[in-house]
């Protein structure tokens, strides 16, 4: 499968796989900017990508960027029909402020497949062995 990419400021390299085998490719920022801890931003790529019908890009933390500098992603489900620029919610959840410079990979968008469903109201649901039970109810520690 091919993702076919427009990129919006063409001083920025194109998308890759870091490996071979990986299961995302890395995006990066297209601005300069600082995340002051607690901070949300949106931070642009200047790209667009056309994911496949069928498919979904999934936007998700780099480790790197986690364990480093706190650095969470937020939102990120790219459905195949968006063709505008992809964008990255950040957040700060650090204690110091942590500097994003143009072309720094901030993000990952991992591209799978999606079942296309129907939504069915029902008077009841079927009951399972777990039922209703929530976080912590198997009573694992």
């Amino acid at each position: 499968m091919k993702i076919r990419v427009q990129r919006l400021d063409k001083n920025l390299e194109l998308p890759k796989f870091a490996k071979k085998g990986d299961a995302a490719f890395d995006l990066r920022s297209s601005v300069d900017i600082v995340l002051h801890p607690l901070e949300k931003e949106i931070i642009p790529t200047g790209l667009k990508v056309a994911v496949p019908v069928g498919y979904a890009g999934l936007i998700w933390d780099r480790s790197s960027m986690a364990a480093k500098h706190s650095l969470r992603t937020m939102a990120g489900v790219l459905d195949s029909g968006y063709r505008g620029e992809i964008k990255v919610v950040m957040i700060n959840l650090g204690k110091e402020p942590v500097e994003v410079t143009k072309g720094m990979r901030i993000a990952q968008m991992l591209v799978q497949p999606v079942l296309n469903t129907e939504i069915e109201e029902v008077e009841e649901l079927e009951e399972t062995e777990r039922g209703s039970g929530g976080f912590g109810s198997t009573g694992t520690h």
